[in-house]
């Protein structure tokens, strides 16, 4: 089991890797948001949306992985109205991939500015090494 972390700020404090790969192949990677390098990088939801897949991309490249990978994602956002947005952004992204999604419209975040987290599943093909970590 490989696992890797980002240097996210609640990582080290809650114990976490920010992403975690199985024998099987299957990568799991933990919820990402537009923080980064220790900052909410605000914005609107899809600038946002964009961000935190970018968190979750980079994480999957230090496994040697990218976007062509992911099987699956989940987005977390905190009103109904940022559909279109958080979609849109999803698209341009996974379009060509077209990964199993799910969007839930949840309560809030740790800090509120932030809209929108996300979750993401990569698959490498066992016995395949990607030469990473």
């Amino acid at each position: 089991m490989r696992r890797v972390g980002s240097g996210g700020p609640w990582e080290e404090a809650f114990g976490y890797s920010r992403a975690v790969e199985l024998p099987n192949g299957l990568v799991l990677v933990s919820g990402c948001t537009s923080v980064v390098g220790g900052q909410i990088a605000a914005g609107s939801p899809y600038e946002q949306t964009v961000t935190a897949f970018g968190v979750a991309i980079d994480a999957l490249k230090q496994l040697g992985l990218g976007a062509g990978d992911v099987v699956r994602t989940r987005m977390y956002i905190t009103h109904a109205r940022d559909v279109e947005d958080v979609g849109r952004a999803h698209k341009e992204i996974f379009g060509d991939v077209r990964p199993a999604a799910s969007m839930l419209v949840v309560s809030g975040f740790v800090d509120p500015s932030l809209v929108v987290e996300v979750e993401v599943e990569a698959y490498r093909p066992t016995g395949t090494d990607g030469g990473a970590a």
